[in-house]
């Protein structure tokens, strides 16, 4: 038998290329069960997932929940709903999607924000500053964006954040970032993150929308490309 725990990610993503060129050679092909790919790979199913989610993102397949793994990309008219559920969403997805969304949050809170609120957020920046385990800076960093998010007073993009904070919790997503924290460990984030936090606050306290945008997006790439830096090649 495989000892499933020796297939590194970036094996099984060579792995998965070799299957899918054999198994679905043509777009609209449909591959083998999770299950039975995981089998067949001698990898575990996170592994597997890890693998199928870099596929995704480079568009060699599309994953609709209850029907399957498809070579290429999702038809014209297929639903967003089935190709953005969280279980299907990768790290780099994500990372996308919060470097369209957060911001333009981070803008809108520098429209509204009161004086008070603008103590609040510096108050969630300290906590950050204070952490000094990665459970507390990992909960004092959820805090902080979700308080700029509080801050901007739109219910609709509080919910999407909400939802892509969700997402984070899983799988993908977790896998990257545990592997990324191990090396940059809580420092970074007492530090260079918390710095990054204090200037975007700074901008909301000016009122400055355009300043508040630009030095949220400079820290989510900050983000982005540490977890590229540590991402299997392959």
């Amino acid at each position: 038998m495989f000892d499933m725990s020796r297939i590194t990610a970036s094996t099984a993503l060579a792995q998965l290329r070799d299957v899918l060129d054999r198994l679905a050679p043509h777009p609209g092909d449909r591959l083998p069960t999770e299950r039975e790919l995981s089998l067949q790979m001698g990898c575990s199913r996170q592994t597997l997932r890890l693998a199928l989610a870099r596929l995704e993102e480079e568009g060699e397949i599309w994953r609709m929940v209850g029907k399957g793994t498809f070579r290429g990309r999702p038809p014209l008219g297929h639903s967003i709903r089935e190709t953005v559920l969280l279980q299907a969403a990768s790290a780099e997805q994500l990372m996308q999607a919060r470097l369209m969304i957060e911001p333009a949050i981070a803008g809108e809170a520098a429209k509204r924000a009161s004086s008070a609120e603008v103590d609040y957020l510096t108050r969630r920046v300290e906590a950050g500053r204070r952490a000094s385990s990665r459970s507390e800076a990992e909960a004092a960093d959820a805090q902080f964006h979700r308080g700029v998010a509080e801050v901007a007073a739109n219910p609709v993009l509080a919910g999407l954040l909400a939802y892509l904070a969700e997402a984070r919790r899983r799988a993908a997503w977790q896998h990257e970032w545990d592997r990324t924290y191990r090396r940059i460990g809580v420092e970074e984030f007492t530090g260079l993150h918390s710095d990054q936090h204090a200037a975007v606050v700074a901008a909301i306290a000016e009122g400055d929308a355009g300043a508040a945008e630009q030095e949220m997006r400079r820290h989510l790439e900050t983000i982005a490309t540490a977890m590229r830096r540590d991402r299997p090649s392959g």
